[in-house]
């Protein structure tokens, strides 16, 4: 094997003095984020494991990396895209979930360029085959993590598709938990969604189709809401795709979140240019031993997954997640870390 084949998952770091990260080529994968509280005392605020070992035996319920080449779930595994059809993995039965068995989770990238100083960056790339995980298409995918103030950490996402249409929606999988992550749930943490709509789901998880309001609700966060209030009027917990309709600007990017901890008075706006985010509260988490010997248990983090709305390949009446060759598939977010 040539030694470019012969890749290794490693850990880098983006420090700039206010915050550190520590993200891994092995899926562009966030392992730690550490930001102050209101006591000046950083705290690691996402779930993850000490070392790669876990992550590359698949112990990690898609903890802090990037998920595609299709983010969430499209129904049986199968679309049809100019009158052909395709069948993907069914990893999560009955659907295909985040790109199938080995989406790009799961391999590891090239580091293109790595740059230390007041705003470290980091870009990964990686080459899609025609044909990985059931998706047609060569696509060439980009993502670089910066850190572009004292307590802000930019993630922009592109991909250009070479020789065949093909979906391609990213997401971000990172579990928050703002009062640190070994501190138990996030049950307290207020939320604000700038989301008018939801996309109610059937009983395997799919859209229907609806974009049904959220006033009236328990997916009403449209004001800053406990997660804890009524999340036991929904199923499992929240594992839903809000429409991100009515958020100001800032660059170019859409306000989509707020999330405070009033523990630690540490606060996450998010911002995107994505369509949709998955806000997901960890339910299928259940005693998973993570970092520093932490167990995570159900609701442990929550996850703000800015993507293209979950099954669009099949819904006629989403956002087309289809990218042809000479269009560029484009997806930025911007996590702004404050106190208050």
């Amino acid at each position: 094997m040539a030694d470019s084949e012969q890749k290794k998952s490693e850990l880098f770091e983006l420090n700039n003095g206010a915050m550190q990260v520590k993200v891994s080529n092995l899926g562009c994968t966030i392992t730690s984020l550490s930001v102050p509280g209101k006591d000046g005392k950083l705290a690691d605020v996402v779930l993850g494991f000490d070392s790669l070992e876990p992550y590359l035996k698949g112990a990690a319920p898609y903890f802090g990396c990037i998920v595609g080449r299709v983010a969430n779930r499209i129904k049986d595994g199968k679309f049809t895209l100019d009158g052909v059809e395709y069948t993907l993995p069914i990893n999560k039965p009955p659907n295909s979930l985040h790109g199938g068995f080995k989406g790009f989770d799961k391999v590891i990238w090239d580091v293109v360029e790595y740059k230390q100083g007041e705003n470290p960056s980091i870009t990964f790339k990686y080459n899609s085959r025609d044909g990985e995980e059931g998706y047609p298409g060569d696509v060439t995918v980009t993502a670089t993590y910066t850190l572009t103030s004292s307590t802000t950490l930019r993630l922009d996402m592109e991909a250009v598709p070479e020789n065949k249409p093909t979906p391609i929606s990213l997401a971000q999988h990172t579990y928050w938990n703002l009062a640190g992550h070994d501190s138990g749930t996030v049950l307290d943490h207020l939320v604000q969604l700038w989301a008018l709509h939801v996309t109610p789901v059937d009983q395997n998880t799919i859209p229907t189709g609806e974009i049904m309001p959220v006033k009236g609700t328990p997916f009403d966060f449209t004001t800053e809401k406990k997660i804890g209030s009524s999340i036991h009027e929904v199923d499992l917990g929240y594992d839903h795709n809000f429409v991100l309709d009515r958020g100001d600007e800032k660059m170019g990017l859409k306000h989509a979140a707020k999330v405070k901890d009033p523990s630690s008075s540490r606060v996450l706006d998010l911002w995107t240019n994505a369509p949709g985010m998955q806000f997901y509260t960890a339910n299928y988490v259940n005693g998973i031993v993570g970092k520093g010997g932490a167990v995570y248990g159900k609701h442990s983090g929550l996850c703000l997954e800015t993507q293209g709305f979950p099954n669009a390949i099949n819904e006629p009446n989403f956002p087309s997640v289809v990218v042809r060759p000479g269009d560029k598939y484009k997806h930025s977010m911007l996590y702004e870390f404050s106190v208050e």
